[in-house]
Parts: structure tokens; C-alpha cells; sequence
């Protein structure tokens, strides 16, 4: 590995319209290394990695690739210099072949007809660099995000990139298509290729990272050899506070009524004879793997699923809950697995977003109270620590974090009693996840009942005061906070006879 950097930012600004992403970044990156970029949502960090690949301009600074000082007028442009990036989402045309997709910089042709053959046998070349073994006539639509990924690996690297951008790469793969990923950029950078590895996943960072670089509020918290760090000394240097691990206050409180309990609910191909109660100030966790029907039990008892069946009682008082309003009308909130095509409306503001379920409270004859609105809206944004240029903002401009913080204040605001939260911290950097654990305990000390639904078994375990573990849509087992721990949640989702 080289002592020259073939990456240098000098005094990076780039402003947004009402916000700086990032304000005088200077950052050397070594020839062949594995840089990691950090930071909570919104720090700035994949701005910058748009920055180097040629998707965002600069407003200032200099960015120099092998001493040379280039500033890119595109993503092309940058590819030609030898930077590449492997995008979080999609960035190829789903229609279009794998072949086309890969070709579609310039088209291999015979004249004014383009040599299907040719390119067909250039897409082949370009996988062939990363050993993929995709079939180059495959609509890109048809592929796993996996494999979308490799494509566009094959892209740059076919291409000659010395430099890769990985932005956030691991954020919808499973963990074995993650593996092959990080064996992948091994293999890169043993051939001399340079890994920029955004994320905000810190076992993966550990794990691939030689060197770490922590932004914080658009600018360079610090840097360093991966070995100079623990988990904990990252964590703060990525947030500027430490974070303690907690007892949850409301472990400490004696539980209240009852205000949820459901008898016999099922849905046909989904879940079976589901029974459970959920009393004031609890934390009720739901652990299961992928299709245990965690999700569709919450999306029943918010009205909608149309074929469940079954008893709800709210307060003792048995209710049928048909649609999300009626479930809002009854202090039930779902604050849902996937925020942006379920949680949010992206085009609207932060602002309408927040107070869509409480309209009727703040409006007089169908007007909106709009003094009454910004009250609520500044004072959820204030406590929650929510992040945008203002409350006006599209709530699509937002990071990941932020945007998880709009759908709860929602909640909040609409004083629901009882909140079913799906995968509440998916997405979503420590610091983010430390405050909305912390809300969560704080709503449960405020009385409210809370469904609690999470990959991630410490999470589960650390806040709920007991766990039902789902099995093929079936409750498998109920444990109380004293007997879970991860081996034995685990053997249950999986069907497996407990450790001796």
C-alpha cells in the first residue's frame, strides 16, 4: 500500500438550498487503502462521496485524484478520471438488459446499427473482471439488489476505476449477500483498488476499514487508523456525547390497565390464533425472522388487512377496527417497516407530514389553524432534535434518521396510547437509534403501550419487559425479560430445541 494519497479534499463546501452539507472538509485518502466515511444522518458524508464520483458540484475547495486537480462535470466524466461509486439504490435502467445497461456509455456499433454481439461480448468482459456469472441479456429488473450491485461494480472496475465509492452498499442485502460483498472489496484491494466505504454500520466499518474518518454536522470530526479505535470511542467521536448503556426507566414503574388485548386473530396465509394483552407502560417485543408475520400482525390491528379475523379488545371495550382512520380514532399509531413508501409522503413538507392524523384537532371549519400547526410542529421537531433547514422542508431532503423522527413525532402529537413500532431504528445511524430508544422507554414511562417489532434480538431484549417469538406465524414462545436472552430467541425463531 502506498503513503501517497490518490484521493485530497481541500476545504470542501457544499451547500444545499437553507442548509451546508459540508463546511471546509479536508481529508487525504492512501492509494489501496479501505477509507471509511461515518457519521450520523445528515453528517455529510455521502454528499461527499457525490462530490468525488461527479453528482454534486462543489461550491468550495479543491479535489485532487493522483495530484491532480479535477472537478467533474458528471458521473461519466469522473468514471473516464477512474472513479467509480456502487450506489445505495439503483442507478441503471430497469428495462434495459444488463448488456445495454453496461454498454449504454457508448454502444458498440456497425455503422448506424448497434453490434448486438459486440455488446453483448464487452458486457461479458466486464463482468469477467469481478468474476460474476450473470446472464447479460437478463433485464437488470429481474435481478436482487446483490446482483444489481455487482453490475455496477463491474462497471467501474471494467472501466478501469482506481477508486470505488460504496454508499451505504449493505442496506437492503441479507447477510450472506453482504459477505460476498466485503470478500468482494477484499479482493479489490489486494488488486490495488481504493474502497470508499460509506456506512453507518460500525461492525462493517471495523471489519473492512484500514483507515476511518468521522464527519459530524458537515465537517471532519477526526481520523484515524482503524486500530487506534474501539466502538465506543468511534461512537463518540461520531456523535460528540458518550452513549451509556441503559436500564430502561420504565422497568422500574408498575405496570397499568390493560389497553390492548387481542384473542384468536389469523388472516388467512399470514398468521394463526394470535393472543396477547398489552398493558400501560409496557414494552411488548415481537421477534421472529423474515415472514414469521411480525409486520402483518401491526398491519391487522391498524385496519389493514381486510381478511383478518378475531377479537380486539381496547380498554376492555371490544372493537373492530376496519381502516388506519379508525385505528387513529382509537389511540392505536404504526409507525411502519418501510418509512418512505408506507410512513411518509415525500413530496409534501415536514410540516404536513407531522400533522396529517391530528388535522381535525387543529382546524375550524375545515381551515387549518396554521399559528396552532406551527406550535405543534416546532415543538415536536424540538424534541425530537429532528434536522432540517425548516419545518418547510420536503421531508424527501431529509436523511434516513430524520425521516424515522417525523413519523414518530406523528404519533406523538396524535397522543396515541398505544403505538405498534416496526423496525424503529432501520436505516438509521447510533446516535438516532440511542434517542429513539430512549423515547420509546419514555413513552412507556408516560403510560403508553408499545409493540415492539425489531430485527435486531439486543434491541429487543434491552427494552421490551417481555418478548413473543413468532414462528411461521405462530406464537412459538412467550418469555419474560429475566429468560431472554439472543441463544435462546434464536433457537426458538428456528424452530430448534433449546441448549443444554
Amino acid at each position: 500500500m502506498s503513503d501517497e494519497p490518490i484521493v485530497r479534499f481541500e476545504g470542501i463546501v457544499k451547500k444545499f438550498p437553507g442548509i451546508v452539507a459540508l463546511s471546509d472538509v479536508n481529508l487525504s485518502i492512501t492509494a489501496g487503502s479501505c477509507h471509511g466515511l461515518v457519521g450520523e444522518n445528515g453528517a455529510g458524508k455521502s454528499t461527499l462521496g457525490k462530490i468525488l464520483a461527479g453528482i454534486h458540484p462543489h461550491e468550495g475547495g479543491k479535489v485532487f485524484v493522483d495530484g491532480k486537480q479535477v472537478k467533474f462535470s458528471g458521473p461519466v466524466d469522473a468514471l473516464n478520471a477512474g472513479i467509480g461509486i456502487v450506489h445505495q439504490e439503483l442507478a441503471f435502467c430497469e428495462n434495459m438488459s444488463i448488456a445495454e445497461n453496461l454498454c449504454l456509455q457508448k454502444l458498440p456499433s456497425r455503422g448506424i446499427f448497434v453490434s448486438r454481439k459486440e455488446m453483448k461480448e464487452q458486457a461479458k468482459r466486464l463482468l469477467a473482471t469481478i468474476d460474476a456469472d450473470l446472464d447479460v441479456d437478463r433485464p437488470l429488473g429481474e435481478l436482487t439488489v446483490s446482483q444489481q450491485q455487482l453490475v455496477q461494480i463491474a462497471a467501474a472496475v471494467g472501466r478501469g476505476a482506481k477508486v470505488i465509492i460504496f454508499d451505504e452498499p449493505t442496506s437492503s442485502l441479507s447477510q450472506h449477500e453482504a459477505e460476498r460483498l466485503f470478500a468482494l472489496i477484499k479482493d479489490l484491494q489486494k488488486r490495488g483498488v481504493t474502497s470508499i466505504y460509506v456506512s453507518h454500520r460500525i461492525k462493517e466499518i471495523f471489519y473492512l476499514c484500514d483507515t476511518i474518518t468521522v464527519l459530524r454536522d458537515g465537517k471532519v470530526a477526526g481520523t484515524r487508523k482503524t486500530l487506534e479505535l474501539d466502538e465506543n470511542s468511534l461512537v463518540e467521536l461520531m456523535i460528540g456525547r458518550r452513549i451509556e448503556e441503559y436500564f430502561p426507566a420504565h422497568l422500574k414503574a408498575e405496570l397499568g390497565e390493560e389497553l390492548l388485548r387481542v384473542e384468536n386473530l389469523s388472516s388467512p396465509g399470514k398468521f394463526s390464533n394470535i393472543n396477547f394483552s398489552l398493558r400501560a407502560g409496557e414494552v411488548l417485543g415481537f421477534a421472529g425472522l423474515v415472514g414469521a408475520g411480525r409486520t402483518e400482525i401491526s398491519e391487522a390491528l391498524f385496519g389493514l388487512d381486510p381478511n383478518a379475523t378475531g377479537d380486539v379488545y381496547i380498554k376492555g371495550r371490544k372493537v373492530e377496527i376496519k381502516s388506519a382512520t379508525e385505528a387513529v380514532s382509537l389511540g392505536l399509531g404504526l409507525v411502519p417497516e418501510d418509512r418512505k413508501r408506507h410512513g411518509l409522503v415525500l413530496l409534501m413538507s415536514c410540516k404536513d407530514n407531522l400533522t396529517l392524523p391530528i388535522l381535525e384537532r387543529i382546524s375550524r371549519f375545515s381551515f387549518i389553524k396554521q399559528r396552532e400547526e406551527k406550535e405543534v410542529v416546532n415543538e415536536y421537531f424540538k424534541k425530537m432534535r429532528v434536522r432540517a433547514r425548516s419545518i418547510d422542508a420536503l421531508v424527501a431532503s431529509l436523511s434516513g434518521g430524520n425521516q424515522q423522527k417525523i413519523v414518530l413525532a406523528r404519533w406523538l402529537a396524535a397522543k396515541c396510547g398505544i403505538l405498534a413500532l416496526d423496525e424503529p431504528t432501520r436505516g438509521v445511524d447510533v446516535g438516532a437509534k440511542a434517542e429513539i430508544h430512549s423515547l420509546i422507554d419514555q413513552l412507556a414511562k408516560d403510560g403508553a403501550g408499545v409493540l415492539l417489532i425489531s430485527s435486531e434480538l439486543p434491541e429487543v431484549i434491552n427494552l421490551s419487559t417481555r418478548i413473543l417469538v413468532l414462528r411461521h406465524g405462530k406464537i412459538a414462545s412467550e418469555l419474560s425479560r429475566e429468560k431472554s436472552d439472543q441463544d435462546t430467541i434464536m433457537r426458538l425463531m428456528a424452530g430448534l430445541p433449546s441448549a443444554s
